[in-house]
């Protein structure tokens, strides 16, 4: 196989057109023109992105509306989201009973496959990573549950309201160690990551302003699954956090971190890993502006929708700098080819390669990035894709994409196989790989071309192009 990582000369030049770009260009709106066209290409890209891949007659109509109106429509959902959320919510509430996350994981997978939200659950997916929490530490699908409400309800909302609401959630503080916190014996569990993973980041915290911090969470415990706050057990006495001198509680914690320049900052340089580019560290004035106007109000959704819509984001800095997630490598298989497949199994095989839902690894979430595609996860990747578009249990023949280009009007196989690329790969490829990818079409059995087209979609499914997102 290919290497999938750039060469240290590419990424080197890469880093070096990012440092050139002006601000003011970046978070401008893109405008396609005869130098930047607006393309297949650009349009499977945004669908990438800020959904969990696209299907064709989604990819046609994107290049119909253009990049702006089709962005509209993930900041517009269709008129059915609310109710189409209701009636999720009312499965993931009936699936949440007893110790495991399973169920939950298995009913969020069918939501990522079939909403008409899908940038809210992409987006959900990320604060899933940044606010990480570890069911088997909490061992209570409806703790989890009320977590992931609070994730989703605003994902695309105000970051300060999530914070609050999080500082206060059972499942966090479980899952930290930070389910007791007695004015007698302050713990740290929660205010460390507090301060270095969700808010301030690496750095900008000491020792003192944790053990401080720790102070202020006092009287908060989880008794029997639920969050109890007991004044007796609330330090009142004056505590000094990160410059700051009060009779601080946790709400007052909260709203000191959100003062901290550092705040903005980090969540920005997240968002923008998560949107724009994880090959190279952003520079300071790059994201300076879009920090600013973050901290006014911390508004999530004005952030996301500047990036989607901006100029860096349609740029080569950004196209293809990110590599998919398990969870995206299989979305952009499963909705391509317009199916559905069991997700109790999905959600195994994802926890196989890495992204076990509702299990974070760490406080650190998932690190992402080239941690994705080491030698064996590589092999677990191509394994999942065979068995995804493969004829045999446990997803026999649920993807079928022969009949999937037939349905396009594409009924001979090499039709068939150029609708592959231009579905998955919006036929942007090196010469030299469609070379390859012909020739072992034109060697395959002539006299089954649905097997044929099975093994031609994995063999894209394989491709270092494929697995970038």
């Amino acid at each position: 196989m290919r290497e999938i990582n750039q060469s240290s000369e590419i990424a080197s030049t890469r880093d070096s057109q990012e440092k050139m770009v002006e601000p003011d260009w970046a978070w401008a709106r893109y405008q396609p023109d005869t130098q930047r066209p607006w393309n297949l290409a650009l349009a499977g890209h945004l669908y990438r992105r800020a959904a969990f891949g696209a299907n064709w007659a989604e990819l046609q109509l994107a290049l119909n509306l253009g990049p702006q109106q089709t962005i509209d429509k993930f900041f517009q959902p269709q008129a059915d989201a609310i109710a189409f959320n209701h009636t999720y919510d009312k499965y993931d509430a009936a699936a949440a009973g007893g110790d495991s996350a399973e169920s939950l994981r298995a009913w969020w997978l069918r939501r990522i496959l079939q909403t008409p939200s899908p940038l809210l659950e992409k987006m959900t997916l990320f604060w899933h990573s940044h606010f990480a929490v570890d069911n088997t530490a909490v061992k209570s699908g409806n703790l989890m549950l009320h977590y992931m409400k609070i994730l989703r309800r605003n994902a695309l909302g105000s970051f300060r309201d999530m914070l609050t609401d999080l500082v206060r959630n059972a499942a966090m503080l479980m899952s930290l160690g930070a389910g007791a916190n007695r004015k007698a014996l302050p713990n740290e569990n929660f205010a460390r990551p507090l301060f270095d993973t969700f808010t301030l980041g690496p750095g900008h915290a000491t020792q003192k302003d944790v053990q401080e911090a720790a102070r202020a969470f006092t009287g908060l415990f989880v008794f029997k699954d639920r969050l109890s706050d007991i004044p007796r057990e609330h330090d009142n006495s004056i505590k000094h956090i990160l410059g700051q001198t009060g009779n601080f509680t946790h709400d007052d914690v909260v709203r000191i971190v959100l003062e901290q320049n550092a705040t903005a900052h980090h969540i920005i340089g997240k968002l923008y890993r998560w949107l724009i580019s994880e090959t190279a560290e952003p520079t300071r004035e790059i994201i300076e502006p879009l920090a600013r106007t973050f901290a006014r109000d911390y508004n999530i959704n004005h952030i996301v929708e500047t990036m989607l819509r901006s100029n860096l984001f349609f740029s080569p800095a950004a196209y293809r700098r990110r590599i998919k997630c398990p969870l995206d490598f299989a979305m952009n298989l499963i909705r391509g080819l317009e199916g559905m497949v069991p997700t109790i199994q999905l959600g195994q095989d994802l926890a196989a390669l890495g992204q076990n839902l509702y299990h974070l690894p760490t406080v650190n979430g998932w690190t992402g990035g080239t941690h994705w595609i080491d030698t064996a996860a590589v092999t677990g990747r191509f394994n999942l894709a065979a068995a995804l578009v493969g004829k045999e249990k446990p997803y026999a023949k649920k993807l079928d994409p022969w009949e999937v280009a037939a349905q396009h009007g594409h009924n001979t196989t090499k039709s068939a196989a150029q609708f592959m690329v231009n579905l998955f790969l919006q036929d942007d490829l090196d010469a030299s790989v469609r070379d390859t990818l012909w020739e072992k079409l034109d060697s395959a059995d002539a006299a089954d071309p649905g097997e044929t087209i099975r093994r031609f979609v994995h063999r894209i499914a394989t491709l270092p192009e494929f697995q970038s997102a």
